[in-house]
């Protein structure tokens, strides 16, 4: 009984250690992989771990749903509320943070059977005025991804199939990807790391190229980055030293999951 007690005393103590201790609070989705999830099966979720893990500190998530592409107005505000410290990828440049150097680069792609010969190289190929085209779609056309204002630039709209990125037990992360192999669609167009990691589950071989922009297109790769809270100077710092040091193990996180890796830019902040 003596022995049970001192047990039950020795874990009330770690708890309490590991309450005391640096925290790494994260604002993440709760339902969106490849980047994150409940189940902590998204490369963000892994990321962070590694992440907290060099850092001495207790890793935690404040969830909330937010799937409008990159903009992810609801968790800056938990942000500057102070109930997380971090999310783990934002666009470099995004104004309402303060981010880290980036910490990958990637790029839309287009995704398509090898079975089908095709030989996309850029959005101005004129096959793609033929084809039955998938995109994430936002409602607000201001929002929509750049590569479908390029696509309603060239004249292609309505070969152009809109996929919802609100995700449920209906609507999964994979459908897009899912329709290409299905071949309810010829071509889908998709940010490349919510693409690679369903690629490569997918029986049906498919072929994922990056797409190009043109001199006067709007971008397609942005570098990514991690954010904090603006005046939040310290663990910028931190986190600027962890990128530096664990940069091969976050490398094979994001190939592991299938992240088309470009080559990253210069920091521009």
């Amino acid at each position: 009984m003596r022995k049970k007690k001192l047990l039950v005393l020795s874990s009330l103590l770690l708890a309490a250690v590991s309450l005391g201790g640096p925290q790494f609070r994260v604002c993440a989705d709760p339902e969106n992989l490849p980047f994150s999830n409940r189940k902590l099966e998204g490369f963000e979720n892994k990321i962070a771990d590694l992440m907290a893990k060099e850092m001495g500190a207790s890793l935690s998530y404040i969830w909330w749903g937010q799937r409008r592409g990159f903009i992810r107005n609801t968790m800056f505000a938990t942000l500057k509320e102070q109930r997380c410290d971090i999310v783990i990828g934002v666009p470099e440049g995004y104004d309402l943070v303060r981010t880290t150097k980036p910490y990958y680069r990637s790029t839309y792609v287009f995704v398509y059977p090898k079975s089908k010969g095709l030989q996309l190289k850029s959005l101005d190929d004129p096959i793609l005025k033929k084809l039955k085209i998938g995109v994430h779609l936002l409602g607000d056309d201001y929002n929509n991804p750049p590569p479908v204002h390029e696509l309603a630039k060239r004249g292609i709209v309505d070969n152009v199939v809109g996929f919802d990125t609100f995700y449920s037990a209906q609507n999964p992360p994979s459908k897009i990807i899912d329709a290409v192999a299905a071949g309810k669609i010829d071509v889908a167009i998709v940010w490349g790391p919510a693409a690679g990691y369903f690629v490569k589950q997918q029986r049906v071989p498919l072929e994922m190229v990056p797409i190009p922009s043109g001199k006067t297109d709007l971008p397609f790769a942005f570098n990514m980055v991690m954010g904090v809270r603006p005046d939040d100077d310290k663990l910028r710092a931190q986190l600027e030293k962890v990128l530096d040091t664990k940069q091969a193990e976050i490398r094979k996180i994001l190939q592991d999951y299938g992240v088309p890796l470009l080559e990253r830019k210069a920091d521009t902040k």
